[in-house]
């Protein structure tokens, strides 16, 4: 039995389909030209038990580990949503883990099977303030790392906190961040020491207070309906009370939970190769040209299995990692390598889906030309592929 197929998981898996159905699948092309999803869709999210999925009940989640979080993304997509869609309404699956490891004393929670089972120590209210709203779906957070000049290189955030008091004083800008528009806080990396030192530490920010600006909203070649921002901070001052777990702690809780966010985008991946999969078939089977259906020919055949063979053979490898992930094995380099057979994957089998569907597949009536912009994203977000193989190479001793 497959590890993601249980009776309960089923059940989670019928749920989600019957969201997607009912919820999004009516509404998606109106999102992807808004730029954005409605507030309510988290709310409904949340009713259902969707939205809490992977966090603990202790902090207002719904339950559940790493791999049911991972039969949800598979199947939002399955169903005929969009991984534009996933990061839209699953940010907080990056803008809260450092918070609630850090308040159940969990420091590598995520890492041992998505926020398991902590019991809070009641010394931090920030899981009062943000993340029970957040798992209810009242509030939208967003994590905010990356930075205009410096893309994968975590070490070298200059976007500053100096102490005052009881605040800190932020300085600096952030780029490429994913639900920035809409968000309510923004979980922020930034530097406690001098810029570039590599000392850092998280902060909550919420949007409204003096001198943090959500700069323009930024266009981009796909995930439309998910809203992306530049945001600014000028002498932002956030109380002290703010600050997630020990000062200069923020590296190591960053790079904590990088194995998860890596394997929600590797499920992305191939669960859109597996979508393109099965609108290319069905396309094949009912598209008839020179009085034949595409699907009579060897070679169009052939093109759809070595297709179906990539998208599930990266399928099997990406459970096998989660697994492991979730049982508390040290797995970064099998991480890496999860992403990027993921994304090689999808990246070939989005590119012969939509060359199988013809004109009709430039079109933004067809789904797979979606899925064709958004997939290549996948191969950026989360550390680029690059950055994947050079964790791989140290892996290898090299």
């Amino acid at each position: 039995m497959s590890i993601v197929d249980t009776p309960e998981r089923r059940q989670l898996r019928e749920l989600t389909r019957a969201f997607v159905t009912r919820e999004v699948l009516p509404h998606l092309a109106d999102w992807e030209r808004a730029g954005e999803v409605p507030r309510e869709l988290h709310a409904t999210a949340a009713k259902l038990g969707l939205l809490g999925i992977g966090f603990p009940e202790s902090v207002g989640g719904s339950g559940g580990d790493l791999l049911d979080s991972i039969l949800v993304t598979e199947e939002i997509i399955r169903s005929g949503g969009s991984s534009g869609l996933v990061a839209a309404l699953f940010t907080h699956g990056i803008a809260l883990p450092h918070m609630v490891a850090a308040a159940g004393g969990q420091s590598g929670g995520l890492l041992r099977g998505r926020l398991g089972g902590g019991q809070l120590r009641g010394d931090d209210d920030l899981v009062d303030r943000y993340v029970r709203p957040t798992l209810a779906g009242t509030m939208i957070g967003a994590l905010a790392i990356t930075e205009p000049d410096g893309g994968s290189d975590v070490a070298a955030i200059r976007t500053t906190a100096r102490r005052d008091g009881d605040h800190y004083v932020v300085n600096g800008s952030k780029t490429y961040i994913t639900s920035g528009v809409r968000a309510d806080f923004v979980t922020t990396a930034v530097c406690t020491d001098f810029p570039g030192s590599g000392e850092l530490s998280l902060l909550v920010i919420d949007k409204g207070t003096p001198g943090f600006t959500v700069g323009r909203r930024l266009e981009k070649l796909g995930w439309h309906c998910s809203d992306t921002a530049e945001l600014s901070f000028v002498d932002v001052r956030v109380p002290v009370t703010n600050r997630i777990g020990e000062e200069n702690t923020g590296f190591l809780a960053i790079m904590q939970h990088f194995a998860a966010e890596r394997l929600s985008l590797a499920t992305q991946a191939y669960a859109t190769a597996q979508r393109c999969v099965e609108l290319a078939s069905r396309w094949c089977r009912d598209r008839t040209t020179f009085g034949r259906p595409l699907a009579s020919r060897q070679l169009i055949r052939h093109r759809l299995a070595e297709m179906h063979t990539r998208a599930e053979a990266a399928r099997a490898y990406v459970h096998e990692v989660a697994a492991r992930v979730a049982a508390g094995e040290p797995v970064v380099t099998e991480v890496a390598m999860a992403k990027n057979v993921a994304v090689a994957a999808c990246d070939q089998v989005v590119d012969q889906a939509l060359q199988l569907h013809g004109g009709f597949g430039y079109l933004r009536d067809a789904e797979v030309e979606r899925h064709y912009r958004d997939a290549r994203i996948l191969g950026i977000g989360g550390g680029t592929t690059e950055i994947m193989n050079e964790i791989i190479a140290k892996g290898m001793g090299l």
